[in-house]
């Protein structure tokens, strides 16, 4: 009975991969767009994407923090409205919770293209090569690979970590995707043996997997 009900309506792995495959579909024709994009301009996508998050959570952010502001030019509040104020609070903030998972979840294709084709930009060059910001100025004080030339950083394919030179060579196959969809939703599962990209540590079935994607 088991099997039979399997072969109708798919396995648990199967129903779950089906539910993540159209926001794989849409990183994927996201990330085609960006192969034109300077690097410049993809660091920006990024920009982008945090600017969508904040003017989602804008209204609710600022009723926040209207009652924090309430509570403290009050000092004088009694606790009966205190308690009132901070319920308040703690209604917005679940609130808040759930709009910024719908937004994530909206950006989510997005997100996940900018870091596929950065990661194909590392595999074909041996420095990615951007503007330089006060991120990278502070950040080439502590790191090796990223250096400052005029006005330019150079972020190098090469770093170390535990101790190992890593060179960047990879780009993410389709079923890491999918990975990390499941790993954003709060799933984790095993992936099976054979499958590119294990470590991200979720289930997929590579058999049923279009050939371009295993």
């Amino acid at each position: 009975m088991l099997k039979l009900i399997a072969k109708i309506f798919g396995t648990k792995s199967q129903r779950d991969i089906k539910s993540v495959e159209p926001l794989v579909k849409e990183t994927v024709q996201e990330f085609e767009k960006l192969a034109s994009l300077s690097n410049d301009q993809l660091r920006a996508k990024t920009k982008e994407i945090q600017n969508t998050i904040n003017e989602e959570l804008k209204d609710i952010d600022a009723q926040l923090a209207a009652l924090h502001k309430e509570i403290a030019d009050r000092p004088e509040m009694d606790l009966t409205e205190k308690e009132s104020v901070f319920a308040q609070i703690d209604k917005l903030e679940g609130d808040r919770n759930k709009e910024l998972e719908k937004v994530l979840l909206k950006v989510l294709p997005r997100a996940f293209a900018i870091v596929r084709d950065t990661a194909r930009r590392f595999k074909e060059n041996d420095y990615l090569e951007v503007t330089a910001q006060d991120f990278d100025i502070q950040l080439s004080a502590t790191h090796p690979n990223v250096t400052i030339h005029g006005d330019k950083a150079r972020w190098s394919k090469q770093w170390m970590a535990a101790g190992n030179m890593i060179t960047w060579d990879m780009m993410h196959y389709e079923v890491q995707i999918i990975g990390g969809v499941v790993l954003h939703q709060g799933k984790v599962a095993e992936m099976a043996t054979g499958c590119p990209g294990k470590t991200w540590s979720t289930h997929c079935n590579c058999k049923r997997l279009p050939r371009e994607t295993r």
